[in-house]
């Protein structure tokens, strides 16, 4: 598997080939969202929204052999392509790799312009949540 690093580094190769085409770029966030798999209908629960989205998103996680896996969905179509992008960054790591992560892309693809101060409040959300949940996980190996 590849590196956190790794990972944010073909992400930036992929978003450069859009160029400055905010149109595109935005089309191609909402395709990546359309990539994540079903979410079931039974975890759409309040207890599972990120608080501090204006989009509902759902976020879930199980831990498989100390790393820790996320699931999630949203009812808007960025939102859904936003938490898609951070789940192939962040999923199927151990709670340490999630806590240390310098998701140093976000900066680097210009997230901030292409989604605008809403939307990145939304993201620094997820990403809060995401590290919450690898805090929490973390504990509990500690324990």
């Amino acid at each position: 598997m590849s590196s956190i690093q790794d990972i944010q580094n073909e992400i930036i190769e992929e978003f450069s080939i859009l160029g400055d085409d905010k149109e595109s770029t935005i089309y191609y966030i909402m395709e990546l969202g359309s990539q994540l798999p079903e979410f079931p209908e039974n975890e759409r629960i309040d207890e599972n929204i990120i608080k501090g989205c204006q989009s509902k998103v759902w976020l879930t996680t199980r831990e498989v052999d100390g790393k820790i896996l996320f699931f999630a969905d949203s009812n808007t179509d960025i939102t859904k392509g936003l938490i898609s992008l951070l789940i192939r960054v962040l999923s199927e790591r151990n709670p340490s790799e999630i806590l240390n992560a310098d998701l140093f892309f976000i900066n680097r693809i210009g997230m901030g312009n292409i989604i605008g101060s809403q939307r990145s409040n939304g993201l620094a959300a997820m990403i809060k949540q995401m590290k919450l949940y690898a805090l929490a996980y973390q504990a509990k190996q500690n324990a």
